[in-house]
């Protein structure tokens, strides 16, 4: 191994408090019977139960990325309710008025959010921290009024929206339109968190980490970091374009209203519940984000942001390093 690449590694080996990844030995294992109980799943519960656990997948894709550019690389942003926003309206015009397969439209939406995320990553690379999260926050707020425009309307259906067709099983399948959109979001989020994983433990993803932990020591070891920076932007955004186009398949309808800020702030939320670096916590993240919110309106509809607070709290205080490193804790204590 070359000098350059030995200095890369002992940079991206030092100390990241900002990111807890608890290991085991049986990580692997773990991760199969977790892949077998979700198999059998959708064929335990409800209808709408499906919809529910096909929706929290759909999240944690998107958190997933999110974790790519804040976890990994330090990058902060409060915008990715924009990229979620046209990866769902590009499936749904492709789906709608271009007659594509909703297959085809994961791509494609991943492509075009790639390239906004990376267009958009280059001109924030000077902004650090909260003017990098202020830059973001502007994204998120003009998506939704830039999806009404009147010159944008024959495609987006303005304020309307667009009602999505919803795909039926192929080839004759004995399931149901959720159970095969289940297994379908299933297997797309699967490649997506072994390519992210794989991402993670390469080379290129050794030089995020070491551009995360300092800056100014990466840069001294040849790493092009204004590269690496817009490109972590725009693949964060592909992750995120392709679960919004997920997302409107699920749904089957999208418009302007469904990604507000609010959106952005949930997936943040997400993000942190799941552990920060930490890649499987995004499924964490993701049902968080979608059963917390309902629980909340359960126990009192006029009260549901206090309660979903308070609730936000309480889990922030039992858990806070997130759900990596609360498993930490109780792994910590088996070995004990």
């Amino acid at each position: 191994m070359t000098e350059p690449a030995k200095s890369l590694d002992k940079v991206a080996m030092t100390p990241r408090p900002p990111a807890v990844r608890p290991k085991s030995a049986v990580g692997p294992i773990i991760f199969l019977v977790l892949l077998a109980i979700a198999i059998v799943l959708p064929f335990m519960v409800k209808g709408f139960v499906v919809f529910q656990l096909t929706q929290t997948m759909v999240y944690a894709m998107a958190i997933l990325g999110l974790n790519l550019l804040t976890g990994i690389n330090g990058q902060f942003s409060l915008g990715h309710s924009a990229f979620y926003a046209i990866g769902a309206y590009t499936a749904a015009i492709l789906i709608e008025q271009a007659g594509m397969n909703y297959a085809l439209t994961l791509p494609v939406a991943g492509v075009i959010c790639f390239v906004a995320g990376f267009l958009f990553g280059l001109p924030a690379l000077r902004l650090e921290g909260i003017y990098l999260a202020l830059a973001t926050f502007a994204l998120a707020s003009a998506t939704p009024q830039i999806l009404k425009l009147s010159p944008l309307e024959h495609f987006t259906g303005g304020v309307q929206g667009i009602v999505v067709t919803k795909p039926d099983a192929p080839f004759g399948l004995p399931l149901s339109g959720d159970q095969w959109l289940y297994f379908f979001t299933l297997a797309v989020g699967v490649v997506l968190y072994i390519l992210a994983r794989n991402l993670v433990n390469s080379r290129a993803g050794r030089a995020l980490l070491a551009i995360r932990d300092n800056p100014i020591a990466a840069r001294s070891m040849g790493i092009n970091s204004s590269l690496y920076k817009a490109s972590a932007f725009g693949l964060s955004a592909l992750y995120t374009g392709i679960a919004g186009a997920l997302g409107a398949i699920i749904v089957a309808f999208v418009a302007p209203d469904s990604f507000t800020l609010t959106l952005s702030i949930g997936l943040l939320v997400g993000l942190v519940i799941g552990g920060v670096g930490w890649l499987p916590g995004a499924l964490f993240g993701g049902a968080f984000l979608l059963f917390v919110p309902n629980i909340a309106e359960s126990v009192s509809k006029g009260l549901s942001g206090a309660v979903y607070g308070l609730l936000l709290i309480l889990v922030i205080y039992v858990m806070p390093s997130g759900a990596a490193g609360f498993l930490q804790a109780i792994v910590g204590r088996f070995k004990k």
